[in-house]
């Protein structure tokens, strides 16, 4: 059975869904590979409008596949291009949610936090524990973090390698939904079902001004949702979704 599942539970929905129990779904070159064509695939696939990212029940990806790397050198990691098989993923166009059970660790923190939404369970822990290995985040552990819960929180986590839980990181801002564990996928898929009901021209847009829009400037970002928003004018979903709000009706939009 492959080491990367894909699943459709409904309409517009696909699920990728990490598959190695027994290492706690440790992130090899392998899995990486996998996950960068899932995203690719689906990122192209007009019939796809959301994405869940998940593990088990019982994990989500507890790091990196270490036996995979103790022994490589600097030259064979940079060999690797890992960075290449990240980016589809980090710039997917569809909304991403990551359901997330037990450990989000390392590697599978910097996953998670690939993410536009993260859904936790009540048992889950996110944590950069690469310093006590001797190494240090690479796939975005120290710059997404950071963007995420702000430098001082960041640097404790990774400076010290400690987790946190998934009540403290919903406090910090990492997470967006503590829920108790075995309501973790259902609530994910709730979630994907809502945004594959709204508008796909909109949702696409303000996923594509939100990330582009983090790191310019206030001027130049504001700018860019400006001119998204009329360009929505342009699209038969504003003429519908506004004529059915007027007329106390469910809208039917067609992505157009």
């Amino acid at each position: 059975m492959s080491e990367v599942l894909l699943e459709k539970p409904a309409d517009g929905v696909a699920v990728v869904r990490l598959n190695r129990p027994e290492v706690r779904n440790a992130l090899n070159l392998a899995v990486r590979e996998l996950l960068a064509k899932h995203f690719t695939d689906l990122g192209n696939d007009e019939a796809t409008r959301c994405i869940i990212l998940t593990g088990g029940d019982k994990v989500f990806a507890a790091g990196a596949d270490i036996r995979d790397m103790v022994e490589r050198s600097a030259m064979e990691m940079m060999a690797r291009r890992a960075e290449n098989l990240w980016e589809p993923i980090a710039s997917c166009p569809k909304p991403v949610i990551a359901a997330v059970n037990g450990y989000a660790l390392g590697g599978g923190c910097e996953l998670a936090m690939h993410a536009d939404i993260i859904v936790a369970g009540e048992g889950a822990s996110f944590g950069q524990p690469e310093v006590r290995v001797g190494i240090m985040p690479g796939a975005g552990g120290t710059q997404r973090l950071t963007r995420a819960v702000g430098k001082f929180r960041a640097m404790r986590m990774l400076l010290t390698g400690e987790p946190v839980t998934a009540r403290e990181a919903l406090a910090m801002g990492l997470v967006s939904d503590v829920v108790a564990d075995g309501e973790v996928f259902e609530t994910a898929l709730r979630i994907a079902k809502t945004i594959v009901s709204m508008p796909p021209v909109a949702v696409r847009q303000i996923k594509e001004v939100v990330m582009a829009g983090q790191d310019a400037s206030l001027e130049a970002a504001m700018m860019l949702e400006r001119k998204a928003f009329q360009l929505l004018f342009a699209t038969g979903d504003q003429k519908e979704g506004m004529r059915a709000f007027l007329e106390k009706r469910k809208p039917e939009f067609r992505g157009r």
